[in-house]
């Protein structure tokens, strides 16, 4: 009977051993931190009225460029020489209409966002323009291919010192505007949640 006992114990614990060894190494658990992707954090409360800033400066804007950020696409202009005083008004409307001659200028998308800096697209001094925009035509050097909230881009000119910018998005979407040393900075949220 104790021979019988021992053998079963020893077969119980062969077969243990035997079972153990045949799990793969790549099924065992692993300890430490989950692969697992997690939804992206994105900033929220930028909501989608009006945003003014003040500012007064004559020096000119030169450029305007666009990028692909995790929560949001943002815009930049460029306005060298101004610090961080260059002001702007950048708001939904119905249409965009270009100031001194009221021209309709159709823009494409759900939405557009009139943006309107206080920097003429060319030199106070001289008259020459600064910045190679032409009226109603997408700016210059800006390819929104693969943006998921930018739709299009539209030149509206400068007036009184202003320039005028028509940007058309996917959908009414939260924005801010941020003021930075040479420049104004657009940036349109992917949706109205806090992921990305």
């Amino acid at each position: 009977m104790v021979r019988i006992r021992r053998a079963c114990a020893t077969l119980a614990l062969v077969g243990a051993t035997v079972g153990v060894a045949a799990v793969p190494a790549g099924a065992a658990p692993v300890a430490g931190p989950q692969t697992t992707a997690r939804a992206t954090t994105c900033p929220t409360g930028w909501g989608s009225l009006a945003k003014t800033g003040a500012g007064a400066g004559v020096a000119p804007m030169t450029d305007v460029r666009t990028g692909r950020h995790t929560c949001f696409d943002r815009m930049v202009v460029d306005v060298p020489g101004a610090g961080s005083g260059v002001g702007y008004t950048v708001q939904y409307v119905d249409k965009l209409y270009q100031d001194g001659s009221g021209r309709y200028i159709a823009v494409s998308g759900g939405a557009v966002l009139e943006v309107r800096v206080t920097a003429p697209a060319y030199d106070p001094e001289t008259g020459a323009a600064t910045y190679p925009g032409r009226v109603a035509h997408p700016l210059p050097g800006v390819d929104l291919t693969g943006y998921r909230t930018f739709r299009d881009t539209r030149f509206a000119g400068s007036f009184e010192g202003q320039t005028q910018i028509g940007l058309g998005v996917r959908a009414r979407l939260p924005f801010r505007v941020q003021q930075l040393e040479d420049r104004v900075v657009v940036d349109v949220a992917h949706s109205w949640t806090a992921t990305g």
